[in-house]
C-alpha cells in the first residue's frame, strides 16, 4: 500500500489562521453583495455575458451565480450552496446566499476573541433552537383547497418575470404536477417527466399543459399519416436497419451474382424486422435509432407512421404516456408492449419545425409544458421561474405546511431565539449572530422596495416584540398583517434555507489553511536553466 503524502514545496503558497477567515469572511459578503438586489417583488435583474458573447438577464439566484466566474475557494463555496439549494427544493437560492454572507458579516467581530470550536457550538445550538420553533409559526395546508395552493405558489411567482402572469403560470404548474405525481409512493419527478419544450414566437399567453408528450420530430416519409386518432404507439430502442460489419470485415465477391445476392440478404432481413412488427397491427412505430429507407417503404405500405431517433429521455416520457414498454428487439414483440393510453396523435407545424403531439392520453403519468414567447431569452426566464413554480408545488405535496413571507418568520425566530435565551449579551456573545443575521431579510425587501428602513426595521421589531406577526410588502414597502401580505412559503424550503446557510458558515470557520500546490509559471519554465543567485538573495 502506498501512503498519500503532501509535501509543501517552495513554489506552494500557503495561508493559514484568523486571516484565511477573514478572507472566507470576505468573499461570502461580497458573493452576497452581488445578489441582495434580487430579493423579493421589486428585484432588480442582472445582465450577464457569457465569454462567446451570449446574454443572460434574470434575477434568479442561481442562475447568477452559474454563470459568475470567481477565483476565491470560499467563494465557489458560497455559490455551491445556491446550487444545492435548488437542487434540493428548487426555490429559496438568493435567500441563502444572503443570510449565510450575513451571518458570516456579525461573527467577524468575533474571530479575533473567541476560538472558532466555540463559535461552531453557539451556531449549532441556535440551529437546533431554529428548528424547534419553526413548527410551532407553521400552518398546515389543505391541499384539496386550490385557491390556497395557487395562493402560496404566487408568493414565490410574485418576485420574478412570471409574476405578471402569475394566475397563469401558477394553474400550469399546479396541473404539470398533478400530472407527474405518483400516488404509489415513487415521488414526483419532474425532472424526466415534466418536459419544458420552448418555442419562439405567439404570446406567453398561448403556453399550456399538455396531457402527453410533444417532441420536435416529424415523420421520416413524406406520405406517412401525420394525424392519428386513437393511435397504437409502439416504442423500440433498436434500429430498423441492416447491421452491418465491424471496420475489419472482408467481403470476398467472385461469382457475378454475389453482389446481388448480399443485397437480396439485406431486404430479405429488414423485411422480416418489418414483418415482425405489421403482425402485431400499431400505428405508430417511435424507435431510438435510425431506420433505413427499405424498412421506411415497408412501414408505408402497412400503413404505420415511424419517426426515428427520438431521444431516451423523451421516450421514456412517451413510454409512461401511453403505457407503453420499449422494446428492444423486434422479435419479442408482444400485444402487451403495444400503448394505447393516447388519443391523438399528430404532426403539426410551428413556424419553421415540424412537432409531433402525442396527447389526449387517459392517464398521463408525464407531460410536456409548451412554452411560447417574443425571444428566446424571454422563453428561458419563463423556463428557470415555472421549474421555481412547479418545485413549489412538488414542496406542498410532500409536506403541505406553510410559512408566512415577507420576512414575517425571520422577524418571529429573531424574537423567539432572544426570548428563549435572555441572558445572552447581543454585543459580545457568538449565539447572537443568528438572529441578528435573520433580520438582513426583511431589511433587504425595504431597501428593494425603496422603503425607509431604519425607521420601518424598528417599527417592525416592536410589534413582534408585542406579539403581532407583520411582514413586509416587498411592493410597497410598508408593514402588513401575515393575512394582509397573503405571501407565504413552503415549510421545507425555509428549513433548508437555515440548514445551508448555518451549516456552510460554519463549514467556512473550520477552515484554518488554504493551501495552494499550484506552480510558479515563471519557475516552471526556468527549471531547466540554472538560476543565477541575485544580489537580494546572497544578502539573504
Amino acid at each position: 500500500m502506498f501512503q498519500p503524502i503532501f509535501v509543501l514545496s517552495q513554489n506552494s503558497k500557503r495561508e493559514s489562521g484568523n486571516k484565511v477567515r477573514t478572507e472566507n469572511i470576505a468573499a461570502a459578503k461580497m458573493i452576497a453583495e452581488v445578489i441582495r438586489t434580487c430579493l423579493g417583488p421589486q428585484a432588480m435583474l442582472k445582465m450577464l455575458m457569457d465569454p462567446m458573447g451570449g446574454i443572460v438577464m434574470t434575477n434568479d439566484g442561481n442562475a447568477i451565480l452559474r454563470e459568475i466566474t470567481v477565483q476565491h475557494p470560499a467563494a465557489k463555496m458560497i455559490i455551491e450552496i445556491a446550487r444545492t439549494q435548488d437542487e434540493e427544493v428548487g426555490d429559496g437560492t438568493t435567500s441563502v446566499v444572503i443570510l449565510c454572507g450575513q451571518i458570516m458579516a456579525e461573527i467577524e467581530r468575533h474571530i479575533d476573541e473567541v476560538h472558532p470550536t466555540t463559535i461552531i457550538k453557539e451556531f449549532k445550538r441556535a440551529l437546533d433552537d431554529i428548528l424547534k420553533i419553526l413548527p410551532d409559526i407553521s400552518t398546515s395546508l389543505d391541499l384539496k383547497d386550490k385557491a390556497k395552493v395557487i395562493e402560496v405558489v404566487k408568493g414565490c411567482l410574485g418576485t420574478k418575470f412570471l409574476g405578471t402572469w402569475s394566475e397563469m403560470a401558477c394553474q400550469m404548474a399546479i396541473d404539470a404536477v398533478d400530472t407527474v405525481r405518483d400516488l404509489k409512493g415513487l415521488g414526483i419527478d419532474l425532472k424526466n417527466f415534466a418536459k419544458i419544450e420552448k418555442v419562439p414566437g405567439g404570446f406567453i399567453e398561448d403556453s399550456k399543459v399538455l396531457e402527453g408528450v410533444m417532441l420536435n420530430k416529424d415523420v421520416t416519409h413524406p406520405k406517412m399519416s401525420r394525424f392519428i386518432k386513437n393511435p397504437r404507439i409502439l416504442l423500440l430502442d433498436c434500429s430498423l436497419e441492416y447491421k452491418k460489419g465491424e471496420s475489419q470485415t472482408n467481403v470476398e465477391i467472385i461469382k457475378e451474382g454475389d453482389y446481388t445476392r448480399l443485397l437480396q440478404i439485406e431486404e430479405e432481413y429488414i423485411e422480416k424486422m418489418c414483418n415482425h412488427i405489421i403482425e402485431q397491427k400499431p400505428n405508430v412505430v417511435i424507435t431510438e435509432k435510425g431506420i433505413s429507407d427499405l424498412a421506411q417503404h415497408h412501414l408505408f405500405k402497412a400503413g404505420i407512421t415511424a419517426i426515428r431517433r427520438v431521444k431516451k429521455t423523451d421516450n421514456n416520457r412517451i413510454a409512461r404516456a401511453v403505457d407503453a414498454t420499449i422494446v428492444s428487439r423486434v422479435e419479442e414483440i408482444k400485444p402487451y408492449h403495444i400503448g394505447c393510453g393516447a388519443g391523438l396523435f399528430e404532426v403539426k407545424k410551428i413556424g419553421d419545425e415540424y412537432f409531433t403531439f402525442i396527447t389526449e392520453c387517459k392517464n398521463p403519468k408525464a407531460c410536456t409544458i409548451l412554452l411560447r414567447g417574443p425571444s428566446k431569452d424571454v422563453l428561458n426566464e419563463v423556463q428557470r421561474n415555472l421549474q421555481d413554480a412547479m418545485n413549489v408545488v412538488r414542496n406542498l405535496y410532500l409536506d403541505p405546511r406553510i410559512l408566512p413571507g415577507g420576512g414575517a418568520v425571520e422577524m418571529a425566530l429573531h424574537r423567539a431565539l432572544i426570548k428563549a435565551n435572555y441572558t445572552i449579551d447581543m454585543e459580545d456573545d457568538c449565539y447572537a449572530a443568528i438572529p441578528s443575521a435573520l433580520r438582513i431579510i426583511p431589511r433587504t425587501l425595504l431597501q428593494n422596495a425603496g422603503g425607509k428602513v431604519i425607521r420601518s426595521m424598528n417599527e417592525l421589531e416592536k410589534q413582534h416584540n408585542s406579539g403581532i406577526l407583520k411582514g413586509v410588502d416587498g411592493i410597497t414597502g410598508e408593514l402588513k398583517t401575515v393575512e394582509e401580505l397573503g405571501v407565504w412559503e413552503p415549510y421545507s424550503v425555509k428549513v433548508q434555507i437555515y440548514k445551508t446557510a448555518i451549516e456552510s458558515a460554519i463549514l467556512l470557520l473550520k477552515i484554518d489553511d488554504i493551501v495552494s500546490g499550484a506552480k510558479n509559471k515563471d519557475r516552471e519554465r526556468n527549471s531547466g536553466s540554472v538560476a543565477q543567485p541575485t544580489e537580494e538573495s546572497l544578502k539573504e
